[in-house]
């Protein structure tokens, strides 16, 4: 008998994710009349905002018609329009879950959230059962699936109706035990452009699980017009978009503006369109050029952009695209140091070869290490921080180029008196190429990305550490 009148309520089950959700049925002489599904109000009242895209209808003659149970990769929202059902649900996903029951009886007035991979299964209690469905992915004979079998004695449900007196296909019987289901692995991540300096820390921190995928612009064009059936979108959770066009003085020439603009612009919109389409969450990461470094403090997140150079222009420009993905990190970092070609391991080496260099020494920040970043990248996805944009550098003093340049003299066992300020037009006045302007003050501000629980390392020791590490590799 359906339950009139209830409060809308959500209530959590022993399987992570899976939620019972009261419904208000107002009913009288004509019937009764209920939002079976209502964005607003059920996200407000702690149900995903899970984008369903496809409504399915299963209709059932007679009491004891048994289905499942079956584990898709997609959410379900199930409800029943007429009649009722016992539903039974088995977390079939990878880790400590797997295997753990839920039951429960479902009327008109209750529904059941069930994530993608919880295997699904239900008896109708009542003849003229009308059990419906909204899932956040078309169905595919490409997608993966799990099955277990309706009389597995590990799980052991107690079917209201025996299994022998009910109709069931030979299909659903049969599917395998328990111990012979392969668990559903949780979605995938991408990490792009992984064989570049943050690429490589990134899959140096998250090894070769099943569920990482690495590319490169060689096996994933994002200037592709295939791009949106280059994958399985819908299987993957998480992109990290590590790849972009660096090469920030070349940029000022019309073939590198044109692969500037084609990298970050371009590249990036085709990805926010694949990610705000499959409700992907995308990270990306930012750049302190998209300043224009006359600010006397540290810049904000909030601050607005105003680039000098087609780097910058391009990097804003990524930046205001990624932004419209409803879920989106933009991790805006400055001066970074990786594995490879860079400005400390180029300091050391003239350090060990005796030169006196000349660097510039009215550009001011903080060194980030290619570590640091993956860390809040990692911290961000793991917390589930607010989406949006969060300033990630070194922590500790600002210097200029010339003081950390000193600082790896220093820490080499050189003369740090050797490096020689100059300013930035005195750097590059010798230059035979277009050379971008430089923000002159590239501290970013780190408030907002501590409130979080992160802590950025301090530039100065992590400066040390890292020529030590590369010291005793070479």
């Amino acid at each position: 008998m359906t339950e009139f009148d209830k409060a809308l309520s959500v209530v959590e089950t022993p399987i992570p994710g899976l939620l019972i959700v009261e419904l208000p049925v107002h009913g009288d002489s004509r019937g009764w009349f209920k939002e079976n599904w209502q964005r607003a109000k059920m996200v407000a009242a702690g149900l995903p905002d899970f984008g369903p895209v496809q409504n399915n209808i299963s209709f059932n003659d007679a009491v004891g018609t048994t289905r499942g149970i079956h584990a898709e990769p997609w959410d379900k929202w199930v409800s029943v329009a007429t009649g009722q059902i016992f539903g039974a649900w088995v977390d079939l996903r990878a880790g400590d879950t797997f295997g753990a029951v839920f039951t429960a009886e479902i009327d008109p007035s209750r529904a059941i959230f069930v994530p993608r991979g919880v295997g699904n299964s239900y008896q109708t209690l009542a003849d003229d059962t009308a059990y419906t469905y909204l899932v956040n992915d078309h169905w595919s004979a490409d997608a993966e699936y799990s099955f277990l079998n309706l009389a597995d004695e590990t799980v052991a449900i107690d079917w209201p109706i025996p299994l022998s007196d009910v109709e069931i296909s030979e299909k659903d019987k049969a599917h395998p035990r328990l111990a012979d289901v392969i668990p559903v692995g949780p979605r995938k991540i991408l990490v792009l452009g992984s064989s570049g300096q943050l690429g490589s820390a990134l899959r140096a921190a998250l090894g070769d699980q099943a569920h990482i995928e690495y590319a490169t612009r060689e096996n994933l064009d994002l200037g592709a017009d295939d791009l949106t059936a280059a994958r399985r979108w819908r299987d993957y959770d998480t992109i990290i978009n590590a790849a972009a066009y660096t090469a920030v003085d070349t940029a000022e020439t019309p073939s590198g503006r044109a692969a500037a603009w084609a990298a970050n612009v371009a590249g990036v919109s085709a990805l926010a369109r694949v990610a705000a389409e499959n409700g992907i969450t995308l990270v990306h990461v930012s750049s302190d050029y998209v300043f224009d470094g006359t600010k006397a403090g540290a810049y904000a997140e909030t601050d607005p952009v105003c680039p000098l150079g087609v780097y910058g222009q391009t990097k804003a420009a990524g930046d205001a695209v990624v932004a419209a993905v409803p879920k989106h990190y933009i991790v805006r970092t400055s001066w970074v140091i990786g594995e490879g070609r860079n400005f400390v391991r180029t300091m050391a080496a003239l350090a060990e070869r005796g030169v006196d260099p000349k660097v510039v020494g009215d550009q001011f920040g903080r060194l980030t290490f290619t570590e640091d970043i993956v860390r809040a990248i990692c911290h961000l996805l793991d917390v589930d921080a607010p989406f949006g944009v969060y300033n990630v550098t070194g922590g500790g003093e600002v210097r200029s180029w010339a003081e950390i340049a000193r600082s790896v003299y220093q820490l080499r066992g050189h003369d740090p008196s050797r490096v020689h300020d100059v300013s930035t037009e005195e750097y590059f006045a010798d230059a035979n190429l277009p050379v971008a302007p430089r923000p002159r003050n590239s501290v970013l501000d780190l408030t907002k990305v501590t409130s979080i629980g992160f802590s950025p390392s301090d530039a100065e020791e992590s400066l040390a550490a890292y020529l030590a590490v590369a010291e005793s590799a070479s």
